[in-house]
Parts: structure tokens; sequence; C-alpha cells
């Protein structure tokens, strides 16, 4: 079931896991308006995830200034963050995609008390009030483990891998290794990293498809910008073969966007890991409004399905990311189901 923060139901259960997890500080509530920067909206899980933002500012969402996009630059997603403090956001969402060159700024923020929820990544230094996350470890494990039983255990897979200065990346890249190594060792590993630019993905999986003409599995560590070059590359080297037959290369995405969904149904792909977009909003705007109340948070079960864990720099809800496959595509809690597919 996709949440949504409008009416008493919604404000019910925003209650209900407020109680759960954390603390009411009461009349010190700071008040003002939440900063949100977009890290980029070139892909179809970021675009989803700001039109959640937008429906829950629309419906009930804390007071907010006009949202910012730093198209994957860290030095803008600073400035943004900057100019909206400048205009008086006491708190701010962020999702910075350089998880160690962001720190200076959050320093900057703790010195003037302003906390911070970061939606996706997990900051390497730095104070956060919350981070909003799903298990990127886990992506890395459950996809290897979908591929080696795929696969039977042996034969040659690419991995496409995200940015490495980047949480994400390096959890997912560092998780599928372990496990391949541990449960697979006949699968050999090429491990190709794209800093999550498809151009990059599309042009390494190409050389690598000419040095190796046996390539039985793929793994798309973010199918958002992977997807659609690498099916035009395997469809242009006539190796898109449908799932189930001769030929096939099996294929294992992250990230749950409608063309993954429309992708298995096709059987292009095998399967795919739904990074929660709707969850991703609902529950950045829901501690971005705690936090200019003056809430406080402990680590547990939540009333939403997650667990907030304790980190280094503060605290983690890490949200669920279910397998997807042929047989649970059309399962109509899949926040790509109910958003429908991009136009």
């Amino acid at each position: 079931m996709r949440l949504r923060t409008t009416g008493a139901a919604a404000t019910a259960v925003l209650l209900a896991t407020a109680a759960l997890a954390g603390c009411n500080r009461g009349s010190d509530a700071a008040g003002g308006k939440v900063g949100i920067d977009m890290p980029r909206t070139d892909t179809d899980f970021w675009s989803s995830y700001q039109q959640y933002l937008e429906k829950g500012l629309e419906n009930g969402g804390p007071p907010a200034l006009p949202l910012s996009n730093s198209q994957n630059d860290i030095a803008k997603a600073v400035s943004h963050v900057q100019a909206l403090t400048d205009q008086g956001a006491k708190a701010i969402v962020m999702a910075p995609q350089d998880t160690g060159a962001i720190s200076a700024e959050l320093q900057r923020l703790a010195e003037k008390k302003i906390p911070v929820v970061s939606v996706d990544t997990r900051p390497d230094e730095g104070e956060v009030y919350m981070v909003v996350r799903a298990d990127n470890r886990a992506y890395g494990e459950k996809s290897c483990e979908y591929l080696g039983r795929q696969l039977g255990g042996r034969g040659r897979v690419a991995e496409l891998q995200g940015d490495l200065s980047s949480v994400n990346g390096r959890d997912r890249s560092q998780a599928f290794a372990s496990c391949m190594k541990k449960k697979f060792p006949k699968i050999t590993v090429h491990e190709l990293a794209t800093d999550w630019k498809g151009e990059v993905a599309s042009a390494k999986l190409q050389s690598l498809l000419a040095q190796h003409k046996d390539i039985d599995g793929i793994y798309l560590q973010a199918g958002g910008a992977f997807l659609q070059p690498v099916l035009a590359l395997l469809e242009q080297k006539k190796l898109l073969r449908p799932a189930g037959g001769d030929g096939h290369i099996a294929i294992i995405s992250n990230d749950g966007i409608p063309d993954e969904l429309e992708a298995i149904r096709a059987g292009k792909i095998d399967a795919t890991l739904s990074q929660p977009a709707d969850l991703y909003a609902k529950y950045a705007l829901y501690y971005a409004r705690a936090a200019l109340e003056g809430k406080t948070f402990k680590p547990g079960p939540t009333g939403h399905g997650s667990t907030i864990v304790k980190i280094k720099n503060g605290l983690e809800d890490q949200l669920p990311a279910p397998l997807v496959t042929k047989a649970t595509v059309d399962d109509p809690k899949l926040w790509a189901n109910q958003l429908g597919k991009k136009k």
C-alpha cells in the first residue's frame, strides 16, 4: 500500500510512528520552513520521487521553500542548501550523491542548529537528524543471490556499479562482491564503475562484450539510469532474448521504476529490487516536519514496517525494498504500479 500524507488517517499513522519511534520535546518546536534539494531529475526514479514530494507538499506536508535541483553536482548541492538557509529554511532535506564531499556543509548546518534529513544516501561524516534509506547492502546481496541461482552457480556476470564515491554504490558493490565470493565462487564478476551515468554503463558493457562473448548475467545497480541504454545495446548486438529461452542473459536491476516492471513483463529482464520512491518522499517530509517540531527518535521498529538504526552520525530509517520478479510484478502494492508508466 502506498502511504500518503493526507487526511486524518495519515495524521494518525504519523502520530503512531512518533509514539513508537521517539518522543516529542513539546513546546520548544522551532517552526519555520523546509528547504529541499533534489539530487537530479534526469532518471525515472528521481523524477518519480519529486512527483511524490510535490504531492505530499500539496496535501498537508510541512511548509516548504521552492525545490532546488543540484543536477548530480555536489558543488551545486552545497550552494543550493546555503541559498535555502539564507532564505530562512529551518530544516533541510537533501540526497547528496557524493557522500564524502558533503561533510563540511553538514558541519555548517549543525553549527547553525539546522537539522538535516538525508534521503537515499548516508553521508560519510557530519551530523544528520535522520537518513531515509533502504538497506543498500541488502540490494547487493539479494541481487547476487538471485543471479547466482539463475545461473546455477556458474558463468560470467557484468556488474554495472554506481558511483563509488557514494555510500550506495559502495554498499551495493561490496555486498555483491562478498556474496559472490562466498556463495558462488565459480561465477566470474566484471566490475564496471559508471558514476551512475547511463552512457558510461553502455560504453563499458560494449567494451566487455567485445572481449567476452559469454556474458551470462548483468547486475544493474540503477535501473533508472542504466536500463534503457543497456537494453538498446543488447538489442543492437542481437543479445536481447526472452527470459526462459535459449541465449537469454539474466538481468537484475535496482530501482523498481515502471519501465523495469514493463521489462520484466516483456521478458527482457528477470527481476528488480523496488526502491520505495513514494516512501522516500513521504518520510522525508515526515521527518522534516518532526525536526521543525523538535521531536526526537530512538533506534527500533517503527509503525510503518521499517527499523530505525543508530549510525555514527545520527539515525537511519531503513525502509523495505522488495524483490520483484515475473511472479510478483503485478502486485498493486508496488509504487510503480500505483504511479503508472511515466509519460
